[in-house]
């Protein structure tokens, strides 16, 4: 991929609307995949009352639009500012109790789970149903639409493209606890071929080098729940 293009790929500017200021990709087409629109707001005419509790609005009880879902709320139940990065706000915005709950719960993904997934991990990766399998480096591209797998040669797949996700375990440990993550298996299309194209990672047996990668996969399962909530919006 030359430079010119992945600086495209990557540039941003500053946009204002209703809701506040966002900082959103310079060319839509290359907008994260996990990212939600905007909503309508509920137009003022037709929310008389709180849409939680059924207060009247008047010059005390003030009318305020939730940033996520777009309904009618009163301070009392629309007071929480919570940062909405999945809308690319700059700064946390009002939200209702109910989206403000969705929306923290989504915060651990940008803090935490992306920076897993930027920075990649080692895996054994094999394409289609042929059992050969090659050492990659797996990692999400900086403006999260693509996966970049990167050994023999460098390989992109389009995180839009994506139709199956389905982590691999090692099952029940003996003794009990939580199963670990070892591999994941991935169905995706390519622009311009039929059907559906697969692969296989699987961790390596560096027991450091499981343990990065089960951590990656963990994110990517979370990033896949996101990818499929965007897609029924």
């Amino acid at each position: 991929m030359s430079s010119g293009v992945a600086a495209r790929r990557d540039a941003k500017k500053l946009v204002r609307s209703p809701s506040g200021l966002r900082m959103v990709p310079e060319h839509r087409a290359f907008g994260s995949p996990f990212g939600l629109e905007e909503p309508q707001w509920v137009p003022d005419k037709e929310c008389p009352r709180c849409m939680q509790c059924d207060a009247k609005f008047d010059f005390i009880t003030r009318k305020h639009h939730c940033r996520r879902c777009g309904k009618c709320f009163c301070d009392r139940c629309c007071g929480q500012k919570v940062s909405l990065q999945r809308m690319c706000f700059v700064d946390p915005v009002r939200q209702c109790a109910e989206c403000a709950l969705v929306s923290h719960k989504e915060a651990e993904f940008y803090d935490k789970q992306l920076k897993v997934l930027l920075s990649g991990a080692t895996f054994l990766v094999s394409f289609g149903n042929s059992e050969k399998s090659e050492t990659v480096v797996c990692r999400l591209s900086n403006n999260q639409r693509y996966l970049f797998l990167d050994g023999d040669g460098h390989r992109e797949i389009e995180i839009a493209h994506i139709a199956t996700v389905q982590i691999l375990t090692d099952g029940f440990p003996a003794g009990g606890g939580s199963t670990r993550a070892t591999g994941m298996f991935l169905q995706y299309t390519v622009p311009g071929a039929e059907g559906v194209a697969q692969l296989k990672l699987t961790a390596g047996d560096d027991a450091h080098g499981r343990r990065h990668a089960a951590a990656w996969l963990a994110a990517m399962h979370k990033a896949a729940k996101l990818l499929y909530e965007s897609r029924d919006q």
